[in-house]
């Protein structure tokens, strides 16, 4: 009975948190496009619980295994991350009272190794040249050790990862744009993102046309993103969805983070730049239409980045 009061209390406290998910704003780009036909406008993802768009697959994830009593045994989640989707995972485990063991690569920003330990998250370094390759094959072999211990998520092949912004995020831009989108341009890192809004956008009119960006290397400065003629490609990526794939550069999208801030007010991580340098590329060969991608968070969690990019050292 007691273990049963507890499974139902977790069901509760997640089901209240819906409310802080989603329903971000849409900003529009005035400065840095100034264009009247072609509009660019991007959702500004860190305006929700847990600070960036890994809230949405996160809260899906935990919420549909909660309810499929997945974790009715007092099992810890475990699952592999770059950072974000970890913190969301942390805030909305310690809400709830759900244990929560993470890996990650140990070059992960000082702040999200904060953050987590500070979450109470029980954390597993993997090597930092394996990126999350690493983390997740060591998050696997971890469920493998211990069945009775772990509940592996694993966001990079869990359909509820896509399926979060399936049913939220293009909804949302749907309504936003009152239909008016003509093309979605939005990064690769496991692919949720791109997948689950540009299915359903598909769906709500198949003229949209869907743009994925990755970097134009291996080695490349965007933290979450995956190059992935080079990286492990996540089994929830759906290749034949992408009208058009871009390669981004690293530095020019430092230069659009110092952009972005002193024209338009937007302290952007280096993917939120990325994913804005790429809406930029393809309204430049428009005559007409709406551009829509994600800022997939800010600049809070990137200090080290920040000193570099703006020359200033944060004390």
């Amino acid at each position: 009975m007691k273990n049963t009061n507890r499974n139902e209390q977790i069901k509760t406290r997640l089901r209240e948190l819906s409310h802080y998910v989603g329903n971000t704003p849409l900003y529009p780009i005035r400065k840095l496009w100034p264009s009247k036909k072609v509009s660019i406008y991007a959702k500004v993802e860190w305006q929700q619980f847990g600070g960036s768009v890994k809230a949405r697959p996160a809260y899906r994830i935990l919420r549909e295994a909660v309810e499929a009593g997945l974790l009715d045994d007092g099992r810890s989640v475990l699952d592999a991350t770059s950072g974000n989707t970890g913190i969301a995972y942390a805030i909305f485990c310690a809400v709830a009272g759900i244990p929560l063991t993470l890996c990650i690569p140990a070059n992960a920003s000082k702040e999200r190794k904060h953050i987590l330990s500070s979450l109470g998250v029980n954390l597993e370094f993997t090597s930092p040249f394996e990126t999350t390759d690493g983390s997740q094959d060591r998050a696997k072999a971890l469920a493998e050790e211990f069945p009775d211990k772990y509940l592996y998520t694993n966001q990079y092949a869990n359909e509820n990862n896509w399926k979060a912004h399936y049913h939220t995020t293009a909804p949302e831009i749907w309504e936003q744009t009152g239909g008016n989108i003509t093309h979605f341009v939005a990064g690769l890192g496991t692919t949720g993102t791109f997948t689950g809004t540009g299915s359903r956008l598909k769906i709500m009119n198949p003229q949209i046309e869907l743009i994925a960006l990755q970097p134009d290397s291996a080695l490349h400065g965007l933290e979450g993103w995956k190059h992935l003629e080079t990286a492990r490609v996540p089994a929830i990526y759906n290749d034949s969805l992408a009208d058009r794939v871009l390669e981004v550069d690293t530095q020019a999208c430092y230069e659009i983070i110092r952009d972005a801030a002193r024209f338009e007010g937007l302290f952007l991580s280096p993917s939120a730049a990325a994913n804005l340098l790429g809406a930029i590329k393809v309204a430049e060969n428009l005559e007409e239409g709406t551009v829509v991608t994600v800022f997939a968070d800010n600049a809070d969690k990137y200090s080290e980045v920040m000193e570099h990019i703006f020359n200033t050292k944060i004390n």
